[in-house]
């Protein structure tokens, strides 16, 4: 009988995002998270960037479920590409559900079957019996999975941090972890995204304790608060602190609404909706009055605060009464958005609160000292980080072996392989197409894709448009060519640089006979002596277009 489990890594490992994990035995595969992540400045005008799904998408007959261990969107982003090709029911939390619902209004086309399960339920998929396990993270309804196979048990962490304090009251589920253990684990498969951290992760109650402090010292300012819109816990804490003050809330930003909006639904959020006011009525409260919660911790463009801070905001102008609490840290890459954001709100005359001054912001991933605890209770046989960066897997894996753990024992993943576990081995036994795919308003493109290409080309070096008139009978130039350029030259040197262009141009037609010439071939020549005109003076090499017409 064929004992062996075979695990697909789709996306989340050597990376920070789109996590997407394949678990495949004999004829049937449960696959666990379908996320996203957003796209850097080598991906202009990309939206989002999912996993490449072509594996799943030639055994989609073999997919039997997808398992969300919770609703952020670098674990549920993807699933409307993916449900649109795949049909599987999903299984999540009750919000992760509701946050998934929120995001299929987006997609009606694409019918789905979900099914709302809870911690210590058990799953029966076919071959495979998949238990859910309560742990804390930095939103509500998150999953830890033990996934049991014939090749043995795998834990499946999912995101986690264990809070002593959790603002829902029921803390990481560490007995369940310590009883698996006990029964023996085969694999364990455990994040890394602070395994760089010492020590425990800070209380998300921490985070309360310091807003009250603030809420305190602050009586008559306006209290603005920017945070990550998933993170229910958080918002929770601020409309107690504002009941508790006496101010009314105000939230900005659709994401804010809309969880808000979904977690008061589903009763993950409680508080009297008569305290909650329109952005559009807040000027009939005095400053001490309110709390305005939006998005923008991170410096998104587009976001609600940004504007603010840009002065682009109908509804509210930041001033000198204005208290602006970032209740987050910048992911990395972020930075420099942040900080500008920051130094304008300064600039405005507002005072501005931010993770290095307070106690304003706890991760919700585990640091060093929690995942050590993990290790300890599961006492595992075999071992894979996922869910980070390679620098963070491989410094999991170093820390996994100074628990005791034997290295053979030990794979660091990477996007595309695939690994076969049983009773008694881990092995690498290859690789299948894997990575990402692109999507672009309602396109899905790939990384080798000609329009990305061009858009590069474009913001780097520009455009240039030369339209040419040629009489088709004698073969002669009808006037002038006629040039556009954008991005090219700077302006005061654009009149001369276009004109000598056009020179070029027409002293290089003359040379050749144009008499019933093929208009694709004096395209193609005059491109490409533009081109070489055009590097030549200014050692760049803009995106040219020719067009030809004929008299």
């Amino acid at each position: 009988m064929n004992n062996k489990l075979k695990i697909t890594f789709l996306g989340g490992v050597g990376e920070i995002g789109k996590n997407m994990t394949a678990f495949e035995y004999n004829n049937e595969i449960i696959v666990v998270d379908a996320g996203m992540t957003f796209p850097g400045d080598d991906l202009p005008g990309v939206d989002v960037v999912i996993p490449d799904i072509t594996y799943l998408i030639n055994n989609k007959d073999k997919v039997k479920a997808i398992l969300l261990t919770h609703g952020h969107e670098d674990h549920i982003g993807a699933l409307p590409f993916v449900l649109a090709q795949i049909n599987a029911p999903i299984y999540g939390s009750k919000l992760t559900l509701a946050l998934v619902e929120n995001k299929m209004k987006e997609h009606p086309k694409v019918k789905y079957k979900a099914v709302a399960v809870k911690p210590k339920n058990v799953l029966k998929i076919g071959a495979f019996s998949v238990e859910f396990i309560k742990v804390s993270h930095s939103i509500a309804g998150s999953l830890a999975l033990c996934i049991n196979t014939p090749a043995g048990n795998v834990i499946h962490t999912g995101d986690f941090k264990i809070d002593f304090e959790p603002i829902d009251g029921t803390m990481t589920d560490l007995q369940r972890f310590g009883e698996l253990g006990k029964k023996g684990v085969n694999l364990l498969m455990c994040e890394s995204t602070n395994v760089c951290r010492k020590g425990y992760s800070m209380s998300e109650k921490n985070v309360g304790r310091a807003l009250d402090e603030i809420f305190k010292v602050h009586p008559d300012n306006r209290i603005f608060v920017a945070t990550f819109a998933s993170n229910i816990h958080r918002l929770q804490q601020i409309l107690n602190l504002a009941e508790k003050y006496g101010r009314k809330v105000a939230f900005t930003g659709r994401s804010m609404i809309n969880i808000v909006d979904v977690g008061m639904k589903i009763g993950e959020i409680s508080f009297n909706r008569e305290n909650m006011i329109d952005i559009d009525k807040i000027d009939k409260y005095a400053d001490k009055e309110l709390v305005i919660v939006t998005t923008g911790s991170q410096g998104e463009p587009l976001s609600a605060l940004s504007r603010m801070a840009a002065g682009e905001f109908k509804q509210i102008k930041i001033g000198a009464n204005d208290l602006i609490v970032f209740s987050s840290s910048p992911i990395p890459g972020n930075e420099k958005s942040v900080y500008n954001v920051i130094n304008s709100l300064f600039q405005k005359g507002a005072d501005v609160i931010y993770d290095e001054l307070a106690e304003v912001h706890a991760s919700g991933h585990a640091c060093q000292e929690e995942i050590k605890t993990i290790h300890a209770l599961t006492k595992p046989k075999f071992f894979i980080p996922i869910h980070g960066e390679y620098r963070h897997l491989r410094m999991h894996k170093q820390l996994a072996m100074a628990l005791g753990m034997d290295e053979r024992n030990i794979i660091l993943p990477t996007i595309g392989a695939q690994i076969e576990l049983s009773p008694n081995s881990i092995k690498k036994v290859g690789f299948t197409i894997a990575g990402q795919r692109l999507i672009d308003g309602y396109g899905i493109g790939d990384m080798d894709s000609n329009v990305l290409r061009e858009r590069k080309q474009l913001s780097e070096d520009g455009i240039c448009v030369v339209v040419m008139t040629i009489n088709n009978v004698s073969g002669d130039v009808v006037g002038e060519p006629f040039i556009i350029t954008r991005g090219v030259v700077y302006q005061d040197e654009a009149e001369a640089f276009v004109q000598d262009t056009k020179n070029m141009i027409v002293a290089s037609l003359k040379e050749q006979d144009l008499r019933g010439c093929d208009p694709a071939i004096i395209r193609n020549t005059t491109k490409r002596n533009v081109s070489n005109f055009i590097y030549r003076r200014t050692k760049r090499r803009p995106m040219i277009l020719t067009i030809v017409l004929l008299d």
